[in-house]
């Protein structure tokens, strides 16, 4: 019960996660280009409000889910798990040390004048929103795959021995 319940959250969040992420990346991301600057930076500015906590949230679900799982499980399954974690850590160090820091001049270029170097700022953004949309794909990608090994190792294992009492109710 245990494993199943962190199998069922850690895919919940993980695949939250990335969808979010990709959703950004996909749709949100390209439409900030799209744009005149100042639409851009008012636009972004007032999405952060509602953003940050929503993700920072589902960012460390994903960690603590992958975690909880990668305890409930063996052998390569655990590694896998595992990574997912790593995965879903990186995803929150870059959000937390790259793209924040940068927001928070964004909000500074939304109220007076731009940096003379915004350009390279947004570019710089960008490459690490990159990187942690790869990051959250990744653990959701590792996650899976740990579902499936742990699921084929539990298949593996072979059948209940005919000594066991449920083995031996069954086939009387």
């Amino acid at each position: 019960m245990n494993s199943r319940c962190a199998r069922a959250a850690a895919l919940l969040t993980t695949g939250l996660l990335a969808g979010a992420f990709l959703y950004g990346w996909a749709i949100v991301v390209p439409t900030f280009a799209a744009v005149p600057l100042d639409i851009h930076l008012v636009f972004r500015t007032e999405l952060m409000k509602s953003n940050a906590p929503l993700m920072q949230t589902l960012m460390g679900s994903a960690l603590a889910t992958s975690v909880w799982y990668a305890l409930t499980v063996r052998d390569k399954a655990r590694w896998a798990a595992a990574g997912a974690a790593v995965l879903a850590l990186i995803s929150l160090v870059v959000t937390r040390f790259g793209n924040v820091p940068i927001n928070l001049e964004i909000k500074e270029w939304a109220r007076g004048p731009l940096d003379p170097g915004y350009q390279g700022r947004l570019r710089a953004w960008e490459a690490l929103n990159d990187a942690r949309v790869a990051a959250a794909v990744g653990g959701l990608v590792l996650l899976v795959v740990a579902v499936d090994l742990s699921r084929s190792g539990a298949a593996t294992e072979g059948p209940i021995q005919a000594s066991h009492p449920v083995a031996r109710s069954a086939s009387e």
